[in-house]
């Protein structure tokens, strides 16, 4: 019996050190959970317009494809390709022996029509000749003039010139070519200004006027903004799109852009407000609507807010957070609502 009573007592201590063992585990199981790390921004203020975003193309100031207006040999080249021209300057020179030869004797018929004239209008001052010599006199020399004239204007055409101010592309003929009329000979931009096309939706037209001012980035050169005005406004509202077209013009005498580039436009439609901002990264957008998640004493509030309007990073939030409340920036996809956190530097 005593032998029993030993066994059931050290059984009972035994049975007492396990639970009390258990229940220590089983606090330590219900410790706190770590805080989750993550970045965090306040709320801020920012004056922020009403702007609009559009693509376009830049498009030279002024662009031709020089063609002779005539059949011909190409006898002279006077350009450096890709160099600027002035205008008038000679581009392409055709051989013009036959034509030279024609103006000449034009000018030589010219000159005998003007002293036959000259004699005839004497005799006449003197009653020598008739009206009639001195009428058919004049029509001659009328007539010599305007074959000069002709004689002129097809020698003339035997030269390509500029017509304008610009730079010349690379060109498609060589010396020595026979073109035809009409043949594509080289092209010449004007790009000391250029300008964009561009589309915005037509509930915007209200808000549309020439003079406007906008900025223009172009991708291959980054985010760099450059300044542009609107300068004409299409009366026509394209029926399949629904969208007006523009057209801004800016200053590249600089010559960092190019024709042709791709685009991207921001118009300004009314005047900055102050209003409240986040980063745009803070969103979270769900199939209800964006959501934040604001830190409050610690932990993670999710917080439902209203956006608007954005520019560039930050979004305009119209309702749902006030103004230098801390919300997440990185690190939401590892919170819950009430979650603990703990904020720290921005990754570099």
């Amino acid at each position: 019996m005593r032998l029993t009573s030993k066994v059931v007592l050290i059984g009972t201590f035994a049975l007492g050190v396990a639970g009390s063992v258990v229940a220590q585990n089983g606090d330590a199981g219900k410790a706190a959970p770590q805080a989750t790390a993550v970045e965090a921004q306040p709320v801020a203020r920012l004056s922020l317009g009403d702007e609009v975003s559009a693509v376009g193309t830049l498009r030279s100031s002024e662009s031709v494809v020089l063609r002779p207006e005539t059949a011909g040999r190409i006898a002279k080249i006077g350009f450096v390709e890709g160099r600027p021209v002035k205008r008038g300057d000679m581009l392409i020179g055709l051989d013009a022996s036959v034509q030279a030869a024609e103006l000449a004797q034009a000018r030589a018929g010219l000159s005998l029509a003007q002293a036959n004239f000259r004699r005839t209008e004497d005799l006449f001052n003197r009653k020598f000749v008739s009206q009639r010599a001195l009428d058919e006199a004049r029509a001659g020399l009328r007539v010599a003039e305007a074959a000069d004239q002709v004689a002129a204007a097809r020698l003339a055409r035997m030269t390509v010139r500029a017509p304008f101010d610009g730079i010349v592309g690379i060109r498609k003929v060589s010396i020595g070519d026979y073109v035809k009329e009409g043949a594509d000979l080289v092209n010449l931009e004007a790009i000391d200004m250029l300008k964009v096309d561009f589309r915005l939706p037509e509930r915007h037209i209200g808000s549309l006027a020439p003079g406007q001012r906008l900025t223009v980035s172009a991708d291959a050169l980054g985010t760099t903004p450059f300044p542009a005005t609107v300068t004409a406004i299409d009366p026509l509202i394209d029926a399949e799109g629904r969208a007006i077209r523009l057209q801004a013009t800016l200053d590249n005498r600089e010559g960092k852009l190019r024709p042709g580039m791709f685009a991207r436009v921001r118009l300004s439609l009314g005047d900055a407000q102050s209003v409240l901002v986040v980063p745009e990264q803070a969103l979270v957008p769900t199939a209800e609507g964006q959501f934040v998640f604001r830190i409050v004493e610690g932990k993670a509030q999710r917080t439902a807010v209203q956006v608007g309007r954005r520019q560039g990073t930050s979004v305009e939030i119209t309702d749902g957070l006030p103004e230098g409340a801390e919300v997440v920036t990185a690190g939401q996809i590892k919170l819950r609502d009430g979650a603990p956190v703990r904020t720290v530097a921005p990754a570099r």
